[in-house]
């Protein structure tokens, strides 16, 4: 058998050397290989055809080449680059014929002859011809060194007679042989029966396009780096177009060198030659005025197209665009929305307008109408913005629902509008006013928000004593829920409750946020029955209504009022309960329901000491609350950045705070809502660092501001700061050693916790108190305090004993066996680490042993909270050696953090 893979390279040369017709070429310089995509066409080895069908760029044909470069050893391999000419079948078939005689020589001499004599305009029996040639073909192959038949670049050559001669080729192909197939246009044939029967593996744009780590492989090439937001860009902006990343790569590599690389611009360039040479200007000339028609449109349909061009053939050229595979994305299974690629959409409004028929506006205008004869007025108010037309968007905006506002709670969009809206529009009705008054004051721009509300006493009086009414309770409303974000209890009370009275039965939107501000107050002031009973109200009424996202905001208001009591295991169910009824809403859109249940599982999951699960839902929470620009966000940061905390990972949690605080000044939100949450949970970092005097000095100034008879009311998402002010204060003084502080603050906390039904405040406050009478020496009051722990801990929080198991966990072990068995105390003792009683005595005394007098004491200072820098400065040993150290103390009690180590070297009495 003649080396086919040296035939398939061979070329001219000034050796003189034959040519051959039928040469592969080689990879391009820089590529990028796709293990991944070759492991998926060598999966479709067994059937008869293979097809790769992508837009022009997508690294068809090098993909192609990777693969036949990597076939098994007994596979042979023909490449048949095609062009315009092989549209003739006649001469596609001599083609084709001609090399197969490479693998087969002496094959079809006789058919060869037939073709020759064939006249161009004379029929010729193709069906009949490729009968024999397959017949004869059959004879030769052997299945044991099977032919892969490589036709690249299809598209050049297809034609309705070829389609036909393929479909019968596929139809009849023998054994040991099959067609790898490139092509910018799926080929007309019977793909879906050769799918049926598992005979093709077909791989689209979608699965070409580069990854990240192939972008990143591919930039590397090219020695270009790009990291964060910036790669993210080029990720979005290329969608994984290998021609569209080589031609930027090559405009980047031709700027100066001290100039980052821009982004990529489908309008610039390199990449608009391209694109203009192998795609637009080979379109019919009414498919290319489609193309920049419909270009303003971020996406589209065939009626939509149908509209702005005021034509009936937008069907018949998407069909078009779809089977020739022109940048066109589709955004539904259905396949009845589109969008351009990005790149491809830039160079398209690229075009002057003058160029066009129809000016840029009149075609918004006309998307406008369209959108809003549909019944899509976010879509149809963006238009007639785009358009130049504030007034029609004005008026588009009035038909928006308050209650689907206060029930989706995504603001972003109406302040967007907002800001291209001139301010007369904005007051010029009592309707603009009061949906704009809501938007401000859920995004927490209370100022703004008061200042418009109060240009509903323009309107007064109203035609009629009913719409007046109406209007005053809308205001009262608005007014108490700003209020409340100031901090004015009384006056918030004072509005919401007034508003109740007044508002019509209809406006439950309204009613439903007036009953959530009284209800956080009612936490605020302790009194968790009654926040209980406005939670059921809120729940009969949103059920009565039947909107899902009212009824979700309902749970995850009775789910905090749960939490407040203790009761953690009802909250996780409350709460998914919620998320259940949302099941039904689009993953696309962004809702503040779901952000804020997923946020407070979070929260709830951390209480139960399940950080993996906690991590996930908290991180799923705090992407939606930022996508709808809700201040919920904040319990998300806080709850992350205390889990990041107790886990050692301190300068992660502090970059957490800070990215909350940063978020907080972008989003212009008053220091009311989010200063005391950051610094409160600031300073359990700090006493985790053993920062005691920066922690004990804001906790000083918590207290000042939010307790006491003149106390501030708590913030809205935090409404039991006091309480949590007072437990880190108690702990500080644990730590200063001020235990007689500690121990009158505690029990003070435990009073007044119970006194509000709030479980899992005295739950918290009694294992601290439990801790400080242990050290104390009072060993039977430690014991009677333990069983009021877990008295008061019946709905299912772990949290409130993470520090008695850290730290004292033989103890916690014998005080549970004496204990009833029950899920509680199962969940505690899993917790547990393993003690002294668990290891064998030698095992205890190398441990003891191993640890020298340097390490020792570097371990004492770690139980002391103590920095790697204080531990360096009380030693007087570098940093370098503390960390050495510390890394010596965890492998050889066999841990990986600090916590871990001080539990461990107090289970094995190390620590005394």
């Amino acid at each position: 058998m003649t080396d086919l893979p040296h035939l398939m390279h061979m070329h001219s040369s000034p050796g003189g050397r034959a040519q051959t017709p039928f040469f592969r070429p080689p990879l391009p310089s820089g590529y990028v290989p796709r293990p991944r995509l070759c492991e998926r066409l060598r999966a479709g080895l067994d059937g008869r055809l293979l097809l790769i069908s992508a837009p022009a760029g997508f690294g068809k044909s090098s993909l192609a080449i990777e693969f036949c470069e990597q076939l098994p050893l007994q596979w042979q391999s023909l490449w048949l680059g095609l062009s315009h000419r092989d549209g003739d079948p006649g001469r596609f078939l001599e083609r084709l014929l001609s090399g197969l005689q490479v693998v087969f020589p002496g094959l079809g001499e006789e058919a060869l002859g037939l073709l020759k004599l064939r006249q161009r305009h004379q029929p010729f029996a193709f069906e009949q011809w490729l009968d024999g040639l397959l017949d004869e073909l059959s004879l030769r192959l052997d299945p044991q060194r099977p032919v892969l038949v490589v036709l690249d670049d299809y598209h050049l050559a297809q034609g309705a007679v070829l389609d036909r001669c393929l479909q019968f080729l596929l139809n009849h192909l023998p054994a040991g042989l099959l067609l790898l197939v490139t092509s910018r246009q799926r080929p007309d044939w019977h793909l879906a029966r050769l799918r049926l029967s598992r005979q093709l593996l077909e791989l689209h744009e979608q699965d070409l396009r580069l990854t990240a780590d192939e972008t990143t492989a591919l930039m590397a090439s090219q020695g270009t780096v790009l990291a964060g937001d910036a790669f993210a860009t080029l990720l979005q902006r290329s969608e994984g177009w290998v021609a569209g990343l080589r031609l930027w790569l090559l405009a980047a590599a031709e700027s100066a060198a001290d100039e980052p690389p821009p982004v990529p611009h489908g309008a610039e360039g390199l990449i608009r030659d391209y694109l203009l040479e192998e795609v637009i200007e080979r379109q019919p000339a009414d498919v290319q005025m489609f193309l920049y028609e419909t270009a303003s449109q971020e996406r589209f349909c065939a009626e939509l197209c149908d509209a702005l061009r005021d034509t009936s053939d937008s069907a018949a050229i998407l069909r078009h665009l779809q089977a020739h595979q022109v940048f066109l994305v589709p955004l539904d299974e259905q396949g009845q929305w589109f969008r351009y690629h990005h790149l491809f959409s830039d160079l398209l409004r690229a075009r002057p307008t003058q160029d066009l028929p129809r000016s840029s506006a009149s075609l918004h205008l006309r998307a406008c109408r369209w959108f809003s004869a549909q019944g899509l007025l976010d879509e149809a108010i963006e238009q007639a913005l785009r358009a130049g037309q504030p007034d029609v968007a004005a008026n588009l905006v009035q038909n928006l629902s308050e209650e689907q506002l206060l029930a989706e709670q995504n603001v972003v969009t109406l302040l967007r509008w907002k800001m291209d809206l001139p301010d007369n529009l904005l007051g010029s009705t009592p309707r603009l006013v009061v949906l704009y008054s809501w938007a401000l004051a859920l995004a927490c721009q209370l100022d703004a928000a008061e200042e418009l509300a109060n240009q509903l006493c323009r309107f007064f009086p109203a035609p009629t004593a009913a719409q007046q009414q109406g209007l005053l309770a809308q205001w009262l409303a608005i007014s108490g829920v700003i209020a409340r974000g100031r901090g004015h209890r009384q006056l918030a009370q004072t509005y919401c409750g007034e508003a109740l009275a007044g508002l019509p039965r209809d406006r439950y939107g309204q009613r439903l946020l007036c009953l959530s501000t009284l209800a956080n107050l009612a936490i605020v002031d302790g009194d968790l029955w009654r926040a209980r009973g406005l939670n059921r109200e809120s729940l009969e009424l949103a059920q009565r209504v039947g909107n899902p996202l009212f009824e979700a905001l309902t749970h995850y208001d009775r789910a905090r009022v749960l939490q407040a009591r203790g009761e953690v295991m009802r909250g996780l169910d409350e709460l998914n309960q919620g998320l259940v009824r949302l099941r039904s809403l689009s993953e696309q859109r962004h809702y503040a329901a779901r952000a804020r249940l997923n946020i407070y599982l979070g929260h709830l999951y951390t209480l139960r000491l399940q950080p993996v699960e906690a991590r996930q839902r908290l991180q799923a929470g705090i992407t939606e609350a930022r996508a709808c620009r809700d201040i919920g966000v904040l319990v998300g940061y806080c709850v992350l950045a205390s889990l990041d905390g107790r886990s050692g990972r301190l300068p992660e949690a502090f970059a957490l705070l800070g990215e909350a605080e940063r978020l907080m000044h972008i989003w212009d939100v008053p220091a009311v809502y989010y200063l005391a949450m950051i610094t409160l949970t600031k300073c359990e970092l700090w006493l985790a660092q053993g920062q005691l005097d920066l922690a004990g000095a804001w906790l000083g100034r918590l207290a000042e501001t939010y307790g006491g008879e003149q106390a501030a009311p708590a913030p809205e998402f935090h409404p039991q700061l006091a309480l949590h002010i007072e437990l880190q204060r108690a702990a500080l003084e644990r730590r200063l050693g001020q235990a007689d502080a500690a121990e009158r603050r505690l029990r003070a906390l435990c009073l007044r916790a119970q006194s509000m039904g709030s479980q899992l405040f005295a739950a918290l406050a009694l294992v601290q108190l439990t801790l400080l009478l242990r050290l104390s020496g009072r060993e039977r009051e430690a014991q009677q305090h333990f069983n009021l722990c877990l008295q008061a801990t019946p709905g299912g929080a772990l949290l409130p004993f993470a520090e008695l198991v850290a730290h004292q966990p033989d103890w916690t072990r014998e005080q549970l066996r004496t204990r009833t068995a029950c899920p509680l105390c199962q969940a505690l003792t899993n917790e547990l680490p393993a003690t002294a009683e668990h290891v064998e005595a030698p095992a205890v005394e190398s441990a003891a042993e191993a640890l020298s007098s340097r390490e020792l004491a570097v371990l004492r200072l770690i139980a002391l909270g103590c920095s790697n820098q204080e531990i360096s400065e009380r030693l007087f040993i570098s940093l370098h050696t503390v960390k050495t150290h510390a890394r010596h103390i965890n492998s050889k009690l066999g841990v990986e953090r600090r916590t871990q180590a001080v539990a461990r070297a107090k289970g094995l009495g190390l620590l005394g």
